[in-house]
């Protein structure tokens, strides 16, 4: 598919996008938090792709490794000033036996985008790439350039503030 681009097939763009689309998304948004933000990067990814397709080589990699790289690159240069790791003040609800109780799924996702946003890019990466769009290790190392075992201990690492973070604003485990 990726020889019918470089070629300046269409309909082999047509059918990258689709496949390639969504989960670029999912990954721009998981990571930005705007949806408009993610709609951006998912455009500079594919129009880098149309401009420059020739720069892919199959070789190093699945497609969609590289696309999450590119996807991570332009959400980087967006990201220069990105806010420092935030700690929210404690925000524990009243019926202390309960926590989640009346709480609705929409307010634990809430919580929960809010802790993951929180989080230093790096971790972030880690658990979006991992825990959420479920790739491997060794797939997401990839994509970072860095080793599996960095990979381990950034999603380790990330867990266990989502946890500290989670914990506090009175959620239990």
């Amino acid at each position: 598919m990726v020889e019918r681009l470089q070629a300046g097939d269409e309909r082999a763009f047509d059918a990258l996008y689709g496949r390639h689309q969504p989960p670029v998304f999912r990954y721009a948004l998981r990571m930005s938090g705007s949806a408009a933000t993610a709609e951006e990067v998912v455009q500079d990814v594919f129009l880098d792709l149309i401009h420059n397709a020739r720069g892919y080589d199959p070789l190093a990699g699945p497609l969609r490794s590289y696309l999450y790289g590119m996807a991570r690159h332009a959400l980087a240069r967006r990201r220069r000033g990105e806010r420092p790791f935030e700690r929210l003040v404690d925000e524990i609800p009243a019926n202390g036996d309960e926590p989640l109780a009346g709480m609705e799924r929409g307010e634990c996702v809430e919580l929960l985008r809010s802790a993951l946003g929180a989080l230093p890019a790096h971790y972030r990466e880690a658990v979006v790439l991992c825990e959420m769009e479920e790739l491997s290790y060794a797939e997401t190392a990839e994509i970072l350039g860095v080793p599996i075992g960095t990979v381990r201990s950034r999603l380790s690492r990330a867990k266990g503030l989502l946890f500290e973070r989670l914990s506090r604003q009175g959620v239990k485990a």
